[in-house]
């Protein structure tokens, strides 16, 4: 089986001023394509092994032949982790941004008192990364929980179901931002897409 690069339901510059074209354009066609490629040439080495899809794959890494489990883990987690990325985003001019609604909305405010509290607690969660990784929001049983995984590790390979997640690799913010990682989470407030949040619930 082999791994594509999903469709963008936008275009590169669709999420401006706060996410650039160029940034997007290069995250998405280089830095995504790469972990594409790099997932299909370790899973080459082994036809025998059936196709699954990509959440499947990385929670079944342990079963995996050994010297590709790494490869795996790290490309295979790229893939997702971005592909899932780029879903939780939305142009403001088309509904992006603002404070979730609804069921999200009533989420949000069950497991963290409110959307002020939850924004502050998921932004100094995504600000103290160190080094590359992601801040993820996830569904913990029922109820919502703020967790960071490191590199391209991903919560599904702990059966963990994410709900929302931001990209703090510099490569996600480096041009427009440079080393102003707290600033490009501020921005990128503006453009996620509670609607695909609230679908992931």
């Amino acid at each position: 089986m082999k791994f594509e690069l999903p469709q963008l339901q936008y275009g590169y510059d669709a999420l401006e001023p706060y996410l650039d074209a160029g940034t997007m354009e290069i995250h998405y066609g280089k830095h995504h394509q790469a972990y594409v490629n790099n997932l299909n040439a370790a899973l080459e080495k082994y036809p025998q092994l059936p196709d699954m899809p990509i959440e499947k794959l990385l929670q079944s890494l342990d079963a995996l032949p050994e010297d590709i489990q790494t490869a795996v883990r790290n490309h295979g987690g790229g893939h997702f982790n971005h592909s899932f990325f780029w879903t939780c985003m939305r142009s403001p001019k088309d509904g992006g941004g603002g404070e979730p609604q609804g069921k999200i909305a009533d989420a949000i405010n069950a497991s963290f008192g409110d959307f002020v509290k939850f924004k502050d607690m998921f932004s100094k969660a995504a600000a103290g990364v160190f080094g590359s990784g992601w801040a993820w929001v996830i569904n913990d049983n029922g109820k919502l929980s703020i967790v960071t995984t490191p590199n391209q590790e991903s919560p599904i390979s702990k059966n963990q179901k994410p709900i929302l997640v931001i990209d703090v690799w510099e490569h996600a913010y480096y041009l427009n931002y440079q080393n102003r990682r707290p600033d490009f989470i501020a921005a990128w407030w503006h453009v996620v897409d509670w609607t695909a949040a609230e679908k992931n619930l």
